[in-house]
């Protein structure tokens, strides 16, 4: 498979010649899992795998990623040169007609290396020591924040509510949701205390973790992930939450179909390297890969899902 890969990759490449002056871009500022899906599978490993010969990381931040949207849309439709972070988060405001007057058909979803799951988080010195304790402070009543990346009735605020639901809670309005462009924000408000609870992903929490700042009080994940094998599933305590943001990148709508082509195969060969296989163990995520034509038609099933859902809720704007 991997020497499939890397002929059609390298047959591409000869049509085009090495890739120079690539750019991906980042919908969200420093230290979220847009920055991270730029950074990491794309502008390090392309390049250290000679898929490309450079690559710029531009973060783009507002509006929980649609100015990035946006800009792509009106500016770079036909750039050949770039590729954008997308998540689980992109789709689910594209189904809530978060990006205005733009919809999935208006880029190329190119593929997916990985999947991130959710983390509910709080600061080491909270007086949360289980998810027990957080969820019957909510049944009671208790008034607590919970902070994440993107707007209110994103993927982050919709991952609160999918465990308050399971919880037993009725008013899901009730759970209050303070929204930033990317997790990095949201988790800076966590360590100045002006929020509880961290609702993002794995990857989001885990330089935070290790330094001993937060504390992990479970994960939306379907068993227990090897990077954090002592912090409990959400479902292992009781709740039926699974919340997985797979970790993806789109192109522009204009591109060819043979540069279209080549960025699949560039996203393919990535996602099937050892380098990328240990750098995702080592951040938390688990593995999930689609690319191409079967990546485009698995984002259009999330989006209407999620509109599905989004609609029971009243969170369509």
């Amino acid at each position: 498979m991997k020497k499939f890969l890397i002929i059609a990759l390298l047959a591409i490449t000869s049509t085009f010649g090495l890739a120079q002056n690539t750019e991906c871009i980042a919908p969200a500022g420093p230290g979220g899992g847009w920055d991270f899906t730029c950074r990491i599978p794309a502008a390090n490993l392309m390049v250290e795998l000679g898929i490309v010969d450079n690559m710029k990381v531009t973060n783009m931040s507002g509006g929980g990623g649609a100015v990035a949207y946006a800009h792509v849309v009106s500016e770079r439709t036909d750039d050949e040169n770039v590729i954008i972070a997308a998540s689980a988060a992109t789709a689910t405001r594209l189904a809530q007609n978060v990006y205005p007057g733009m919809s999935e058909d208006d880029v190329r979803w190119v593929g997916a290396v990985g999947s991130d799951f959710g983390v509910i988080a709080v600061r080491q010195d909270s007086p949360y020591q289980t998810l027990e304790q957080l969820i019957d402070d909510l049944r009671a009543g208790e008034k607590l924040s919970f902070s994440g990346g993107g707007s209110v009735g994103g993927w982050d605020h919709l991952k609160a509510l999918m465990l308050a639901k399971a919880a037993g809670i009725e008013n899901l309005k009730s759970i209050q949701y303070i929204d930033f462009d990317g997790g990095g924000a949201a988790m800076i408000e966590i360590l100045a205390g002006r929020a509880d609870v961290f609702s993002g992903d794995t990857s989001e929490v885990l330089s935070q973790y290790d330094a001993g700042a937060v504390r992990i009080l479970a994960i939306l994940s379907p068993v227990r992930i090897e990077r954090l094998a002592d912090i409990p599933t959400a479902k292992e305590l009781g709740y039926d939450v699974v919340g997985g943001n797979w970790r993806a990148f789109y192109a522009p709508a204009g591109i060819s179909d043979a540069r279209y082509d080549f960025w699949v195969n560039a996203v393919d060969t990535v996602a099937h390297s050892d380098a990328w296989e240990t750098l995702r163990d080592d951040n938390g995520l688990a593995r999930f890969e689609k690319f191409g034509p079967d990546f485009d038609a698995f984002v259009r099933e999330q989006i209407a899902i999620i509109r599905s859902i989004s609609e029971e809720l009243g969170l369509i704007q």
